[in-house]
């Protein structure tokens, strides 16, 4: 358990602090314990949140102690296993870009100081690691973007983002599941609903899968939607090794 702790959070919630950076490595052993601690289905627990750095856990604590349960969890991230160490699971989401489904993706080129083509050939050509969902039900935290294409947030955000856009804020890549507010330069759209209240599983993916975007032509993008609207399209997913 080096360098990790196990806190009380306010009076039903408790949370295990990993190491207080930012990595693959890290989201592993956060994957890993949620995984443990699922499998052991103790009575009491609501939910489990991972973030960067930590794994939120939410109790009712007229069915188990703080103190019950800190023994049950910390004996299980003693055991420090890996979450199915090398597999992966990989979404294929596909995406149009630039025109009027990705309004700043010249802009995007023009701070990179390269071509659309190229900064859709970058953001393009990687398995993107799910850090955490938050902010919106579904909005996802995707780490590993390429530092040639890092850029600034908008000055002045947007009032409305449609959903499905595929945006780039700072040093960070991610899909608005929803109409909302956002000051991410948006690059493109997926047809893709990475959340459905409707759904029986409403989020789609889940913090510690990856991403991988598909450029798509538009023709092929309404022919998704349609697919999508109708309820027969289902996103390829790859299951391989790290």
């Amino acid at each position: 358990m080096q360098n990790i702790k196990i806190v009380p959070e306010g009076d039903a919630s408790l949370l295990i602090q990993f190491e207080q950076v930012i990595s693959p490595e890290v989201n592993q052993k956060i994957a890993a314990a949620a995984k443990l601690i699922r499998a052991q289905q103790i009575s009491g627990i609501i939910d489990m949140i991972p973030t960067y750095c930590s794994l939120l856990i939410n109790y009712n604590p007229l069915v188990i102690s703080y103190e019950a349960l800190f023994k049950r969890v910390e004996s299980i991230v003693r055991m420090e296993s890996r979450s199915e160490a090398g597999k992966k699971k990989v979404w294929e989401i596909p995406v149009v870009y630039g025109g009027t489904y990705g309004p700043d993706l010249g802009a995007i080129a023009e701070h990179a100081g390269i071509s659309e083509e190229e900064v859709i050939k970058i953001h393009s050509s990687k398995d993107y690691l799910i850090y955490m969902l938050g902010f919106l039900p579904g909005f996802t935290y995707l780490g590993g973007l390429d530092e040639k294409i890092h850029t600034p947030r908008l000055a002045s955000p947007r009032v409305r983002i449609p959903a499905g856009s595929v945006g780039i804020g700072g040093s960070q890549t991610g899909i608005y599941p929803m109409d909302s507010p956002g000051g991410w330069r948006l690059m493109g759209m997926t047809p893709v609903k990475t959340y459905d209240p409707d759904r029986e599983t409403p989020i789609l993916v889940e913090a510690g899968d990856y991403i991988r975007f598909v450029p798509v032509t538009e023709e092929k993008y309404l022919e998704i939607k349609a697919a999508v609207e109708a309820g027969t399209y289902e996103v390829t997913v790859h299951e391989g090794e790290d």
